[in-house]
């Protein structure tokens, strides 16, 4: 009997472990945080967590791990879309191109809060969504699904409601005044939600005084940075969303940049969070080109989204012209040097898109955003950490953005270095998310 028992463990030696872990060995391992390279290194992941991060050379590799080859391939944390409006045909998508969270800032409060719930189930090859479920606006809100409110108990209850359903955030929009704002901002203090702003009736140092947490779209800064012509820039953001929103571009280009760098500095000193979204200003000052209809991006949208986003209609309610196009393409070079005056004072950039509105592709525009605040100015390691770390703090999520031992399994092997170039960024190989690793071309052929 017990010489069958010793064979029995003997055997039960012999035989092989299942495998419970990842290990990808080999890859050049960037720490988003400082910029350094870890080269030659190993990820080992466990049960949707980084268990190890180290150099390959003295490693033993556990005998329960599956090793995944990344030599010569460089490995980021998952990217983080900062500003987006998902949908469920979006989140594959977004996923295909190395973004393993997104910021949905807007979308109908039970829809979306269900489609966030159904992505952290963890059963599809979707990211991470966190929401504010639908935004909170002054009257008259300029979206049906939006929250109006009008008097200060009416901004409060908005925020208790959004409590109550478990939002991640809370976003306000163009025609909450600065009255409306005390009353929110005090309300989701109290219950520790984070608001941002897509400001109209609010400038910015007077939003960022009040305690708003971030800036969409870099809204409010022309108000604060010319207070005399601010008034006048009021009464079109009260006449309309378009009105509003094309005084805002126009006024860029009539700003100075000492008047930038001053409010530059005081959203700093704050502690406000930018999200600029220059694919999206960038885009619409160029709709008037045709060859923008051939941008091989929009491949990865579904026809039937093309024809809802109807860009002619957009064109025809903004009241778009050709004299306004060349507006809003004088005003680009002030919008960068403001990212780059922010940066310089010490800012925190997070890297947003506004996908999927009309013309901005869900998971490419990130990677564009990214070139484009490099052009801005920035360097490729501040890109990198706009789209990940500053991403992941937007959030107050510090489980994502960086890749260290306890930290989620949200991970992105690049075919060539983002260091040297960020275009390098849409070399996407494999992505992980929640530990499971994906080909990001077996994700495309499931569209």
């Amino acid at each position: 009997m017990r010489a069958n028992l010793l064979l029995l463990a003997a055997l039960a030696a012999c035989a092989p472990r299942e495998k419970d872990r990842i290990a990808l060995v080999g890859g050049n391992i960037i720490d988003v945080s400082g910029g350094s390279v870890l080269r030659d290194g190993v990820i080992v992941t466990y049960q949707g967590k980084v268990e190890t991060v180290s150099p390959r050379e003295g490693f033993k590799i556990p005998k329960t791990a599956e090793e995944v080859d990344v030599s010569g391939k460089w490995i980021i944390p998952g990217l983080i879309d900062s500003h987006v409006h998902s949908s469920r045909w979006s989140l594959p998508r977004f996923l295909a191109y190395g973004i393993t969270s997104v910021r949905d800032t807007h979308g109908n409060m039970d829809s979306i809060l269900v489609l966030r719930e159904e992505a952290s189930l963890g059963g599809n090859a979707w990211p991470r969504v966190y929401s504010a479920g639908a935004m909170i606006d002054g009257a008259p809100a300029t979206y049906g699904d939006a929250t109006e409110v009008k008097t200060a108990a009416q901004a409060r209850r908005a925020v208790d409601a959004r409590a109550v359903a478990g939002v991640d955030f809370i976003k306000t929009y163009t025609r909450i005044t600065p009255e409306l704002f005390k009353a929110l901002l005090d309300e989701a203090n109290a219950l520790n939600l984070k608001v941002t702003a897509h400001l109209g009736l609010t400038d910015a140092e007077t939003a960022s005084r009040l305690g708003v947490a971030s800036i969409e779209h870099m809204t409010g800064i022309p108000e604060a940075a010319n207070p005399r012509g601010a008034e006048k820039m009021y009464a079109e953001h009260r006449a309309s969303f378009f009105r509003g929103w094309n005084a805002f571009e126009k006024s860029w280009a009539t700003l100075d940049s000492t008047n930038l760098s001053r409010v530059a500095a005081t959203l700093v000193d704050r502690n406000v969070i930018l999200v600029p979204t220059l694919v999206l200003h960038d885009t619409f000052s160029r709709l008037d080109d045709p060859a923008l209809l051939l941008d091989p991006d929009l491949k990865s949208v579904p026809d039937s989204e093309i024809q809802r986003w109807n860009l002619p209609d957009l064109k025809a309610r903004a009241g778009w012209t050709d004299a306004d196009y060349v507006a809003f393409r004088a005003s680009r070079p002030m919008q960068d040097l403001f990212v780059r005056e922010f940066r310089v004072a010490g800012g925190v950039i997070a890297a947003g898109t506004d996908a999927t509105n009309q013309m901005l592709p869900p998971g490419p525009t990130l990677h564009t955003e990214m070139a484009l605040l490099v052009n801005a100015g920035l360097t490729p390691s501040d890109a990198l950490r706009a789209a990940t770390v500053n991403g992941a703090r937007l959030l107050g999520a510090d489980s994502i953005g960086t890749l260290s031992a306890g930290k989620v399994a949200d991970l992105v092997v690049l075919d060539a270095n983002p260091l040297a170039d960020i275009r390098n960024t849409r070399q996407v190989s494999r992505v992980m998310v929640r530990g499971l690793l994906y080909d990001a071309d077996s994700i495309r052929k499931s569209w």
